[in-house]
C-alpha cells in the first residue's frame, strides 16, 4: 500500500541537525528536480526579499519564511515527518505509534512537496516555505515543473498495490495515476455528514486518523475494494463511486458527524 498525503502549511522548526544530503532522499529519480527548486527558491530568498514574499504568497507578518528558505542549504534537518505538523498530521500522530506501526509508516507513506516533489516521512529535510501552487520565476509553475519526474519516478514507487490517494486539488495535479496504477487507485473525500459539505478541519483530522487506524491495526488492503470493507470494519460511513471505466480510480466519500 502507499499513502499519498498533502504536506502541512505550517511546519516545525529545522534544528540542530546535520543539514540535507539531497542524494540521500528517496526516491532519487527526482534528485536532479529537487536540486533545481532548491538552487532557484535558496537564491531567490537570499537576494531579493520582497520579491521572495511576492512569489511565494507571504504577508508582512511572514518574513522570516524567506529567511529559513535562504538557509536551505545550511540548516538542519529532521525526518519528514516531524517537520510536517498540522491538523492531518496531529492526527496520525506518527510519534506515538508502535514500532511496528512506524516501519510500516516508513514503507507505505509518501508526503507531496513543491520542494521536493515527494518524500518519505522518514527522510531529513529542513524546514521550508514553498507550495506546489508557487511559480518561481526561473523554472515557472512548480505543479507543471514536477509533472515528467513524477511520472518517470511514481508508477515504480506504487509497487502492485493498493494507492490510496489523500492529496488536495494542488498536490494531486503534480501526478495523476494512469492506466494499471490508476485502477487500484482510491481517493479520499471526507464529508460533513448532515450537510454534506467539505469542511477543511473534518477534511484534514479524519485523513490522518484514517491513514493512523491502517498503520497501527497493520491492515493492508490490497485495492480499492478492499479498502472500503477495511474502512467500514474500522467503524467509517463509506459510500463508493466505483470507477465507470477500467482505468481510473475510485472515488470514496467518508461521512462524520464529529471529530473527537
Amino acid at each position: 500500500m502507499l499513502v499519498l498525503l498533502p504536506p502541512s502549511e505550517g511546519k516545525a522548526s529545522s534544528g540542530r541537525g546535520a543539514p540535507l544530503k539531497l542524494e540521500s532522499l528517496a526516491l532519487p529519480g527526482l534528485t536532479a528536480a529537487r536540486a533545481a527548486v532548491l538552487g532557484e527558491l535558496a537564491e531567490l530568498c537570499a537576494s531579493d526579499e520582497e520579491k521572495a514574499r511576492e512569489v511565494l504568497g507571504l504577508s508582512e507578518g511572514l518574513r522570516g519564511e524567506v529567511a529559513k528558505n535562504a538557509e536551505l542549504h545550511t540548516a538542519g534537518a529532521r525526518p519528514a515527518g516531524e517537520i510536517y505538523t498540522g491538523v492531518l498530521y496531529d492526527a496520525l500522530d506518527l510519534a506515538s505509534l508502535d514500532t511496528a506501526a512506524k516501519r510500516r509508516a516508513a514503507r507505505s507513506l509518501l508526503v507531496f512537496s513543491g520542494l521536493w516533489g515527494a518524500v518519505r516521512v522518514t527522510d531529513r529535510i529542513p524546514s521550508y516555505r514553498c507550495s506546489m501552487g508557487v511559480r518561481l520565476p526561473g523554472l515557472g509553475a512548480l505543479g507543471t515543473h514536477w509533472r515528467a519526474p513524477m511520472a518517470d519516478v511514481l508508477p515504480e514507487a506504487a509497487g502492485d498495490g493498493l494507492v490510496l490517494d489523500l492529496r488536495s486539488a494542488a498536490y494531486g495535479a503534480a501526478w495523476k495515476p494512469k492506466g494499471e496504477v490508476a485502477g487500484r487507485t482510491a481517493t479520499v473525500r471526507v464529508l460533513h455528514a448532515p450537510t454534506r459539505k467539505v469542511v477543511s478541519h473534518f477534511n484534514k483530522a479524519t485523513k490522518g486518523r484514517i491513514v493512523r487506524s491502517l498503520l497501527a491495526t497493520g491492515i493492508a488492503p490490497k485495492g480499492p475494494a478492499e479498502l472500503v470493507e477495511a474502512l467500514r470494519g474500522l467503524g467509517y460511513v463509506v459510500e463508493v463511486g466505483e470507477p465507470a471505466r477500467a482505468g481510473t480510480p475510485w472515488a470514496l466519500d467518508v461521512l462524520v458527524d464529529e471529530v473527537h
